[in-house]
């Protein structure tokens, strides 16, 4: 294995590239944004389009956070079954979020085709897994769910499972044909190139060092340079650095991944032969996918910059034979993990940080297609001047209980759970 937890297989593979030099000197913009990722780049492409002056900044490189180091599963909806939605948000706001995010997949293959964004998008739907009896149970609860709402998706036997994945690990399966698999890094640099030419200005490696707000107008200072700005929209999420009056609280949980070389094409076109990812049941999630080049990529929770990494290596060697027993021999070799601002009831936020200013945070690991979705909102709402218009009533801050103990607890779960099953 070979590991630097902070360069994932995605940079190694985009073939997107976009030019976004540093800011230097002043602009004066209709809407200022802060974070290049899936919301940030989708904010800065929608508002040009619309006719707004733009600009973008970075702190890093585009999709430095989660964005480019996810899974590439744009799935529909969020990870609660709608119930549960509606039980926190209540009817009226769950069944609004409910229908945006069914659309979710949708609208981003429709950018990625509009745009001729290079990131092997596959639309060929993807399976939520039963690992266990209590997950297919898990699972035909949420299907009944998920089909009063109308979705078009299909419990499958364990049989099916076993066809469609090549494994006969599970017990069962959701196959949702709205969903698919992207290159998550180069989608989002692809955002940010279309961003720029409807007019955006992108700037990477331009961290915002202060904010502040001049009777109508939001200042922001980075270390070359200033912006002066009608409207504000921060979209860090669970890579927030700095700026401590416009921070909101999340869990910080990481995921990891690791990939094998191309697959020899005997075993390749058993495995996911319809091309569809794949995600678990499992409370320690499991995921799985194909990348265009033949690449089995898996993953699950755990920091790989954590003293109990050692654990996570040993266990993904022994699920990926558990799952695959053909590819018991097949190295893993390039291993990241990434950052998912978890919050507590698993809702995506929007914060009214102050006037004409918005943040969004809190995708609990579901940032390709609601970070697309409401990324586009955001921007209508606050160039039109109508909040009616935003996926989400937005509240004036968010706070979260025991952050870090959180963090450490999930870590240690994760630590714990692959060492006792790597030992089993």
């Amino acid at each position: 294995m070979t590991t630097d937890p902070e360069i994932s297989l995605w940079t190694k593979t985009s073939r997107e590239r976009v030019d976004a030099p540093p800011l230097t000197g002043s602009a004066t913009v209709d809407l200022a944004v802060i974070g290049g990722g899936y919301t940030g780049c989708s904010v800065a492409l929608h508002a040009a389009q619309a006719g707004a002056s733009v600009c973008l900044l970075e702190a890093h490189q585009i999709g430095h956070g989660g964005s480019g180091r996810n899974v590439g599963l744009a799935n529909a909806g969020l990870w609660l079954p709608p119930a549960e939605i509606r039980a926190h948000l209540g009817d009226a706001a769950g069944d609004r979020l409910i229908a945006l995010l069914a659309q979710a997949p949708a609208e981003v293959f429709r950018l990625i085709r509009d745009h001729a964004i290079d990131c092997e998008p596959v639309q060929a739907g993807t399976l939520h897994l039963a690992h266990s009896p209590k997950g297919l149970r898990d699972l035909q609860t949420r299907h009944e769910q998920l089909s009063s709402d109308g979705a078009p998706v299909e419990l499958l036997s364990a049989q099916d499972t076993t066809r469609r994945t090549g494994s006969a690990a599970f017990h069962g399966a959701i196959f949702d044909p709205r969903a698919g698999t992207i290159q998550p890094l180069a989608y989002v640099q692809g955002l940010a190139r279309a961003a720029q030419q409807a007019g955006a200005a992108i700037h990477a490696n331009s961290p915002v060092q202060a904010l502040r707000r001049d009777g109508e107008i939001w200042h922001l200072d980075t270390p070359q340079g200033s912006v002066r700005a009608k409207a504000l929209i921060q979209a860090t999420n669970a890579y927030h650095a700095g700026l401590p009056d416009t921070r909101q609280d999340y869990v910080p949980v990481y995921y990891f991944q690791y990939a094998t070389d191309p697959l020899p094409e005997e075993i390749r076109a058993t495995l996911l032969p319809g091309g569809e990812g794949c995600w678990d049941t499992g409370l320690i999630m499991t995921s799985f996918r194909m990348d265009q080049a033949g690449r089995l990529v898996i993953g699950a929770m755990g920091d790989l910059g954590h003293a109990g990494s050692f654990a996570h290596r040993g266990w993904i060697t022994r699920k990926l034979a558990q799952i695959f027993p053909a590819l018991a021999d097949q190295p893993l070799k390039d291993g990241w993990h990434g950052r998912i601002a978890m919050t507590a009831d698993h809702i995506p936020k929007l914060v009214q940080i102050g006037p004409n200013a918005l943040s969004a945070h809190g995708y609990s690991g579901r940032g390709i297609g609601p970070g697309t979705v409401f990324g586009r909102m955001m921007a209508d709402s606050l160039l039109s001047g109508d909040p009616a218009r935003l996926p989400l009533p937005p509240v004036p801050a968010h706070s979260e209980s025991w952050t870090g103990l959180r963090r450490a607890f999930f870590e240690a779960g994760a630590a714990l759970t692959h060492l006792v099953k790597a030992r089993v």
